[in-house]
């Protein structure tokens, strides 16, 4: 925290060697949040540049006293979101909105927590859940965000990320794991009850 808040000192006096630092330390996992999220190389390319843009032109406006990923994780999503509805609307001009929704490539990501899902069927199934489950699941299991985090990057209450996490383990368990990813939702969903829906 001590070291991010040093480079983003250094970044707004204007040291650009600070700003590829900081870059490097976040861009990873940024990265194959945006690429699960719009589904192809090219647009995860162009939104992680205009995250970055964004996020150098507002630094001045960052609380050094919280936390970078957050902050700039919640301006990726806001591009996201941009970009997915720029990509509607041109489909939808030319007639072909229906195959915007197509099922997108397997995704390539290489992060450990990532490695606890398995990289073929799980990634189709994550992929099949609506948008806003899809979210959920990517900051909490493969960004391991905690829930606290992922309402404050979509800017929602805590009790609606819960409601989606719970609604998102139940469409999981109904496409039919294996039985080792059972008991892993089963797991999961114990320790969602237990808390009174909190993950640590």
């Amino acid at each position: 925290m001590e070291q991010e808040k040093d480079l983003i000192e250094r970044i707004l006096a204007g040291s650009s060697a600070a700003y590829a630092e900081l870059y490097e330390q976040t861009a990873g996992d940024l990265y194959k949040l945006i690429r699960l999220l719009v589904g192809n190389t090219e647009d995860a390319q162009d939104v992680m540049q205009e995250t970055y843009l964004q996020a150098h032109r507002n630094l001045h406006r960052f609380d050094r006293d919280r936390a970078f990923r957050p902050w700039v994780t919640g301006i990726a999503l806001r591009q996201v979101k941009a970009c997915r509805r720029k990509r509607w609307l041109q489909a939808r001009r030319i007639g072909r909105a229906a195959q915007y929704n197509r099922r997108t490539e397997e995704a390539d990501f290489a992060n450990e927590s990532a490695e606890r899902l398995d990289r073929g069927e799980w990634i189709e199934r994550i992929e099949r859940l609506p948008y806003k489950l899809r979210q959920i699941v990517i900051l909490k299991y493969l960004n391991d965000y905690a829930q606290e985090e992922i309402a404050e990057i979509l800017g929602i209450p805590l009790g609606t990320v819960k409601s989606r996490v719970h609604a998102a383990l139940e469409r999981l368990r109904k496409s039919g794991p294996k039985p080792f990813e059972q008991e892993s939702l089963d797991s999961a969903e114990n320790a969602h009850l237990k808390t009174g829906g909190r993950y640590s």
